[in-house]
């Protein structure tokens, strides 16, 4: 692979690595929000592959292909499986996140804002040693904000699973640009925690679903009132 396509390559995943963290706060339904994960950890998958093709590490390849089984497929399973529980509940009626703390407008500018954030920051790193990888630094930092901003903001308790694992994301994807990938064994056993919290998260929301009949955090903190 010629460096002028690596860097194309590299460039189109970060970027849709990127977008798709944006999308989650632009859609409100929660069916769609999950897809959207999905196909972020689709163009996570495809920044180390790429790594691992460009720097011939098979093993870099391999943590990419786990890397998109699990983030890609796995996870995403597992919360569409809580949704149609819900949506169960609910009559068919399609889960939405209608309540946020932030509106779609205002969230997107705070989206725009923590990206150039991220630019500032991550501009030190880059310049120590400029290259591809590195200079798309500042993508994963950018996707760890907005995983935070997700995370404080919606109010159903699915939507800030999927704050949590876009912030794993953007440590995920910071991990392999800084440093041109992590072991395998280090990589499997983060993604095997971030499974288990998802099924300690989803055993919570179901319960909490049984127990109190929603999963609006706002709701709940009105019960507990």
């Amino acid at each position: 692979m010629s460096d002028g396509l690596y860097t194309q390559l590299l460039d189109l995943a970060c970027g849709a690595f990127l977008l798709a963290a944006v999308l989650v706060l632009w859609r409100r339904e929660l069916t769609a929000i999950v897809r959207v994960f999905a196909l972020q950890g689709v163009a996570l998958a495809a920044v180390a592959v790429l790594l691992g093709a460009h720097d011939d590490r098979w093993d870099l390849i391999a943590v990419g292909l786990a890397v998109g089984a699990l983030r890609a497929g796995l996870l995403p399973y597992l919360i569409r499986r809580a949704l149609t529980v819900l949506a169960a509940d609910r009559g068919g009626e399609e889960v939405r996140e209608t309540r946020p703390l932030v509106n779609i407008a205002a969230s997107l500018l705070t989206a725009a804002l923590l990206t150039l954030l991220a630019y500032v920051v991550a501009r030190p790193l880059t310049e120590l040693n400029p290259t591809p990888a590195t200079r798309a630094l500042p993508v994963g930092l950018a996707v760890v904000l907005i995983g935070f901003f997700v995370l404080v903001t919606r109010r159903h308790a699915p939507a800030q699973v999927v704050g949590f694992l876009l912030l794993d994301n953007g440590i995920t994807a910071t991990a392999f640009l800084s440093t041109s990938g992590v072991p395998l064994i280090v990589e499997l056993g983060v993604s095997f925690d971030v499974l288990l919290a998802v099924l300690v998260l989803q055993i919570l929301t179901t319960r909490v679903r049984e127990a109190f009949g929603t999963t609006d955090i706002d709701d709940l903190r009105e019960l507990h009132d």
